[in-house]
């Protein structure tokens, strides 16, 4: 069964409104505040380190850091300037970041991984929060789109925007506090340190082909595991939590294998893919997760204020039937995602 993610990758794109201020720009870098600091490769010096299949994994895992870290410090800018966009970018690299930490063991010690990965969580948290904030109310204008003028029943689209424009503006104006603060200064400064340098795991110096197929494979042991379990799951949150938990170890997959591709070539690069299909899917159900309380809240709020609920239930019931739909694609998507022609190579 092909998956049709054309209407919520649409809505997982719209952007919010914009603030009617604009922040202030970023300050002193980590060195003026906390002192000197490693110098940071140049972007032209990232782009011209591209790791050869001889590479060591250790050059290998360094390489895909330093990009992930250059695209975090570029996408801050955009992030404060509200570009369109850029909370989700700049929230992927972060995962990107941390995913590679907790991926390659063996090739990041763990004394310069373990600190770094958490403080990358806490960003990633404010991050989500703000990307939520833009995504969710777009999420649900587009489903009361195709509803019947007859059964919008009450200002609904008007308490949509309404109920998440407080949420928005609180989640940007978190994130754009935590840009200003010694812990994410400090965040950068710590990142700057693991990438100017070698990485010091026991198992950085050894060829990268014989390393990292083999944490590739774990994380994807994991994600099969993690789609077993969400089968077992009984329906209700308990499937949901687990399916979204799936979603999660393929995604790491995923960043594990795109990390190993300049070593591996076109095999990896090609189960990266397919992670990405699984991981698509399986979010696309996840917003539904969300999208149904907040229907569910909506309603409450509705009922409250004196108005006709009616069709916040409708819209409750049609993230009922979306999550369904997406339940059947993701068996199929995975099905074909876990075939053994996608994973011969890290054997």
């Amino acid at each position: 069964m092909a998956v049709n993610t054309t209407q919520t990758n649409g809505r997982r794109t719209a952007r919010a409104d914009a603030l009617s201020t604009r922040p202030k720009p970023s300050r002193a870098g980590s060195a003026a505040v906390l002192g000197s600091a490693p110098a940071r490769p140049s972007p032209a010096v990232i782009a011209g380190t591209r790791p050869r299949r001889s590479s060591s994994a250790g050059e290998v895992v360094l390489a895909y850091l330093r990009q992930q870290a250059h695209a975090l410090r570029s996408l801050e800018p955009m992030v404060r300037a509200d570009e369109f966009d850029s909370v989700h970018q700049m929230r992927v690299a972060s995962r990107r970041l941390r995913s590679t930490l907790r991926s390659f063991g063996t090739v990041i010690s763990r004394s310069d991984a373990k600190h770094l990965a958490a403080e990358l969580k806490w960003l990633g948290g404010l991050l989500g929060t703000a990307r939520d904030a833009e995504v969710l109310p777009a999420h649900l204008q587009a489903s009361l789109r195709p509803v019947p003028v007859e059964l919008l029943i009450g200002p609904v689209q008007a308490r949509v925007q309404g109920h998440f424009a407080p949420t928005r503006a609180s989640a940007r104006e978190e994130l754009i506090e935590a840009f200003d603060s010694p812990r994410y200064i400090a965040l950068l400064a710590e990142l700057d340190r693991l990438t100017a340098g070698s990485l010091r795991g026991p198992q950085a110096g050894a060829p990268a082909r014989e390393v990292l197929p083999a944490a590739v494979q774990r994380a994807y042991r994991q994600t099969d595991k993690r789609m077993r379990r969400a089968r077992r799951a009984q329906a209700g949150q308990a499937r949901d939590v687990a399916l979204h938990e799936a979603r999660k170890s393929a995604k790491r997959a995923r960043y594990a294998a795109e990390a190993a591709s300049p070593a591996i070539g076109k095999k990896a690069a090609k189960f990266a893919k397919q992670m990405k299909k699984v991981q698509s899917v399986l979010g696309d159900h996840q917003d539904t997760v969300i999208a149904r309380q907040a229907a569910r809240d909506l309603g409450i709020g509705a009922h409250l204020a004196g108005e006709n609920a009616f069709t916040y239930g409708l819209l409750y019931e049609r993230e009922v039937d979306e999550a369904r739909r997406l339940r059947a694609d993701a068996r199929e998507v995975w099905k074909r995602a876990s075939a053994s022609r996608y994973r011969r190579w890290m054997s």
